[in-house]
């Protein structure tokens, strides 16, 4: 019994150790770096991949890694907050944090509206939209899945270059401000399309926001489905009481 007390407390030992190595690690990496692998844990420390697994979950559930299944184990990605009630576009949110907002751009051209685009932004039977699509980063982290349909009249965005510059700054410059949106946000499960764009784990978890825009005159111009991913962008809420 005492023999069987000792081995446990050793056990305990160890995995404290190896937890205190990868925060130390984590501490002067940059999100998205990897870590040692379970293997090269077990070696270095001289245990088993039990222990080197209970110091992994306890860092995973201080959100400080991320360990992808068949990749390894990597530097968690800090989320971004975006405050209660503020309107901004992605590229003004990133910038008022002093972070660098880019884009990769997907697809940008007319294209077919869905049902509920076509609903949402008023359009004639037989119109089409104008569609971009992007993966938005911040300092070079994918943050989010970005699809935005517009009314066809303002197809004159498409002489931008919306891979760098910012699409809202782009209509802008043509008399459009965006100066109110109403919207809903639900969860899921991301698709594996989804985890490859936004570089994220089998099923990881989705904010999917739907936003429609109005312009300075009152009238609806854009109808945008954002899927940001859930560790990386977290929405802050304030409740008052009635």
């Amino acid at each position: 019994m005492a023999s069987s007390t000792r081995s446990h407390q050793a056990g305990q030992t160890r995995y404290r150790e190896i937890e205190r190595f990868l925060r130390s690690q984590v501490e002067g990496a940059r999100p998205g770096a990897p870590l040692p692998s379970e293997a090269e844990l077990c070696e270095r420390f001289s245990v088993s991949r039990m222990t080197v697994r209970q110091a992994l979950q306890e860092l995973t559930n201080d959100g400080l890694v991320e360990r992808r299944r068949g990749q390894g184990t990597f530097v968690a990605h800090r989320p971004v907050h975006r405050r209660p009630g503020v309107f901004l576009s992605f590229t003004e949110e990133m910038n008022r944090r002093g972070m660098q907002a880019s884009s990769r751009l997907l697809n940008a051209g007319m294209d077919d509206p869905r049902r509920s685009e076509a609903l949402d932004l008023g359009l004639a039977p037989g119109s089409q939209l104008l569609r971009v699509v992007r993966v938005r980063l911040a300092d070079g982290v994918p943050v989010a899945l970005e699809d935005a349909a517009l009314v066809p009249e303002l197809g004159g965005v498409l002489e931008e270059d919306l891979a760098v510059g910012s699409l809202h700054g782009a209509l802008e410059r043509r008399g459009v401000v965006a100066t109110r949106a109403t919207g809903t946000i639900t969860a899921r499960l991301a698709r594996a399309s989804e985890t490859a764009l936004l570089d994220l784990a089998p099923q990881s978890a989705l904010l999917v926001e739907l936003r429609i825009l109005f312009d300075q005159e009152g009238r609806v111009f854009e109808r945008t489905e954002t899927r940001y991913a859930a560790d990386r962008y977290v929405i802050d809420v304030v409740h008052t009481h009635p």
